[in-house]
């Protein structure tokens, strides 16, 4: 039984899960079947020119579903956070006002959760002076002597971001200067906020060992299909490393290749066993989120038509569509 307040909220569905999982095949025929349109929920996808790396859904998988933040940026410009909300709560918002329902599909946990919670990130506003700043102590002292300056303020922080990830620890020290208080407690006040949304948030799962098999096979057939020669050409429209497109997987790998870094096999390898890790960190994330409902798909026997029933039925529940 649903709450009258809860049906009154605006609905919102999410499928997520790590990569490989099939969130795309999903998303696309539950949304057919509702009258949805997808909004995607990936940090690589919004770029131009960086289809086979970011595993970027094609027009035939689309199926005639209107999909939002894809190819909406060049690769040689900025994309975080912020943007990416500001992006998806206007997509959304132009979605209902056609009475069509959202589907959020990724597996970008913490931009799903921006989203869902819309997190206040005003607090968390750039200031160029202080970056600036912050950026030439990275360049002539070291990540290293950066990640200290953090734990020595926002220990939580630093605990959570890794001292390469220096634009995350930027942004960390940034905001503790702006505000005398770490953006970890920040944040941590910001995932108590209660969902705006008359929300259905599905997770995909797959027994490891199968999740594993399904990322190898999938970086396989990335290369078969040209991300050597897709790095290639981004590398001549002027994206190098530290760009935030060049931090994606596959990506970075490969130009560690292209830059004579990684001999060919080991960039392969270092690109297999880093998605498995990133895999693994996406599952650690969405089980510390409240309210999800997991699809663990070996108990359907990966059948889709059995999973997208389910759905369904979930979502009859939950009053949606309203």
């Amino acid at each position: 039984m649903i709450s009258g307040s809860q049906t009154e909220k605006d609905p919102l569905i999410v499928i997520a899960g790590p990569t490989a999982s099939g969130k795309s095949a999903l998303g696309v025929a539950l949304a057919k079947k509702v009258g949805g349109e997808i909004v995607s929920a990936d940090s690589m996808q919004v770029y131009r020119h960086m289809d086979i790396g970011s595993a970027k859904v094609t027009e035939e998988e689309m199926d005639g579903v209107p999909h939002h933040l894809i190819d909406i940026l060049d690769p040689t410009e900025d994309f975080n956070i912020l943007l990416f909300q500001k992006y998806a709560l206007a997509a959304i918002e132009e979605i209902r006002s056609r009475g069509h329902i959202p589907i959020l599909v990724g597996g970008t946990g913490f931009y799903i959760q921006a989203v869902t919670r819309k997190i206040d990130f005003t607090k968390a506003e750039e200031d160029s002076h202080i970056r600036e700043r912050l950026e030439k102590i990275a360049e002539e002292q070291g990540n290293i002597v950066l990640h200290e300056m953090l734990k020595k303020v926002d220990p939580a922080s630093a605990e959570s971001i890794h001292p390469n990830n220096v634009k995350r620890v930027i942004r960390a020290l940034e905001f503790y200067e702006q505000n005398q208080s770490p953006i970890s407690a920040h944040n941590a006040e910001e995932k108590e906020k209660e969902t705006p949304f008359n929300l259905a948030y599905f997770v995909l799962n797959l027994p490891r060992e199968e999740l594993y098999r399904r990322i190898d096979l999938r970086v396989d057939k990335m290369l078969d299909e040209g991300l050597v020669s897709e790095v290639e050409a981004l590398r001549e429209m002027g994206c190098r490393r530290g760009m935030t497109s060049m931090q994606g997987l596959g990506y970075k790998e490969i130009l560690d290749y292209l830059c004579g870094d990684l001999d060919y096999d080991e960039a392969v390898r270092v690109l297999k066993r880093d998605t498995r890790h990133f895999a693994k960190r996406q599952l650690t994330w969405f089980r510390r989120e409240p309210g999800t409902i997991w699809i663990d798909k070996e108990q359907f026997d990966y059948n889709d038509e059995r999973i997208l029933a389910f759905l369904l039925q979930t979502l009859k529940e939950k009053g949606i569509p309203d």
